[in-house]
């Protein structure tokens, strides 16, 4: 169902959940920014809004392209669009709890680069750089693993994943 949302009509899709395969493909690069990617981008806010969440790669809704947005204000007026993002720089660590729409429910502390440098294209096709840290750096990192086909499980000990995949599986099969 379509409702009025971050820009125009909202368009929510359903966000992959761990342990899906689907959450472990590498993304593909944009070959163009055109209105097919801008509509993208606007689900992909919609979406993140309506979660809540702070962070959402398009490989989280089964689209192999390397888009990520993020929003980590606490207005929600801040969306931060990358395309094809590489992070060319990390200085520091940071270990902060993380959570993620794809992983419902669980909060793990990981350890990131505290200050990264990425380099993108906004929603226009516009190349930009930017120097990102703390919060926003992780929440960066994090969605770019996504594009790279990882979870920030995949940072915990196996048998913390062990109890995280059986629980999800086990939200799964109630939810059924």
């Amino acid at each position: 169902m379509r409702q009025f949302g971050y820009n125009g009509l909202m368009a929510v899709r359903e966000i992959l959940h761990y342990p899906d395969p689907r959450l472990r493909k590498k993304a593909l690069p944009v070959v163009r920014v055109d209105a097919e990617i801008r509509e993208l981008i606007r689900d992909m806010a919609d979406t993140m809004y309506e979660a809540p969440g702070i962070g959402l790669a398009a490989i989280q809704i089964d689209i192999n392209k390397r888009v990520i947005v993020i929003d980590t204000s606490a207005d929600r007026r801040d969306l931060r669009v990358f395309v094809n993002p590489v992070i060319v720089r990390r200085e520091g660590q940071y270990g902060i709890e993380e959570g993620c729409l794809s992983v419902p429910g669980v909060y793990e502390e990981v350890e990131r680069a505290q200050k990264i440098e990425v380099h993108a294209l906004n929603e226009n096709g516009t190349p930009f750089q930017l120097l990102a840290e703390d919060l926003l750096a992780v929440c960066i990192q994090h969605e770019v693993d996504h594009l790279d086909g990882k979870v920030f499980v995949d940072y915990l000990s196996r048998l913390k994943q062990q109890r995280i995949r059986k629980k999800l599986e086990k939200q799964h099969r109630l939810a059924m």
